[in-house]
């Protein structure tokens, strides 16, 4: 007797989100012991504000290592090691530190961040935070969780209801991102900007900020985070639409009451022109 695919399809996202939880953790007691020891890495810089250490590439070859032992056909997209395997079933998208310039400068805003997808969509979502020991993890249809606590997006109905996250990379020009600060400020709002989105967006998931908004960044930094906020029962808009898993795109991420207060504060609707996928 064979076993129907919807099956199939279950018990393979199941493994896979067992087997990220258990890979975040050991790559990042690893980046730990890096970290701690961070005098002793070659830094490289990628472009304006971007550096590589020899822990982001030990960390993604460790985590692409230890998927491939156990599911050799799996794919992978990762902020280091680039694209393989694009067409198969499942693909991995990681991102072995986000916050690189807060590690390689002694500042605890880092983590990992592993999604996992199937069918062209995110499932699986981790990222971890060794500085903390905290795991935000969720899979699609099961809720999401730091540790073994279940999250929940903050409630705010308006942005002085609490803090909201923010990212910013030269990618954008400055032109593109300043108007909203005066916006949100003039509103009554307040911002934080840690240097890891993917740990903001977590953050977000958790209910710890009311939301959070970057006009661009890449899939490796917010796709695990994105099955989080969702999860969690919040908001995200359309980041895959108009190839944004390998080109990035704006994310913006709120809780339900917020959502459609934070799109018209990043881009009022007399005249502009609403965020990738809210259109």
């Amino acid at each position: 007797m064979t076993t129907d695919p919807p099956t199939r399809t279950r018990e393979g996202i199941a493994a896979r989100y067992a087997l990220a939880q258990a890979i975040a953790r050991q790559a990042g007691q690893q980046a730990l012991d890096m970290f701690r020891h961070r005098d002793q890495l070659v830094i490289e810089s990628k472009g304006l504000q971007d550096m590589v250490s020899a822990a982001d590439r030990d960390t993604e070859l460790y985590i692409r290592e230890q998927v491939l032992a156990r599911f050799a056909d799996d794919g992978f997209l990762g902020e280091e090691g680039g694209l393989d395997r694009p067409d198969a079933a499942y693909l991995w998208v990681i991102d072995p530190i986000d916050g690189t310039a807060c590690f390689v400068n002694g500042m605890h805003a880092w983590c990992l961040s592993i999604a996992v997808m199937h069918a062209r969509q995110p499932v699986i979502g981790v990222v971890f935070d060794p500085n903390s020991d905290e795991m935000f993890h969720a899979c699609a249809g099961q809720g999401a969780f730091v540790n073994q606590q279940p999250m929940r997006a903050h409630s705010a109905t308006h942005v002085s209801d609490g803090v909201l996250g923010v990212g910013f990379s030269h990618r954008v020009p400055v032109s593109a991102f300043v108007p909203f600060l005066d916006r949100l400020l003039s509103d009554g709002g307040m911002f934080i900007r840690n240097g890891s989105g993917a740990l903001m967006l977590s953050y977000v998931a958790a209910g710890r900020l009311i939301g959070y908004y970057e006009p661009h960044i890449n899939s490796w930094d917010c796709l695990a985070a994105i099955v989080l906020v969702r999860e969690a029962g919040g908001e995200v808009n359309d980041f895959l639409a108009d190839n944004g898993l390998h080109e990035g795109n704006p994310i913006i991420a709120a809780g339900t009451h917020l959502y459609a207060t934070l799109l018209e504060l990043i881009a009022p609707r007399e005249g502009s022109v609403q965020a990738k996928g809210d259109l």
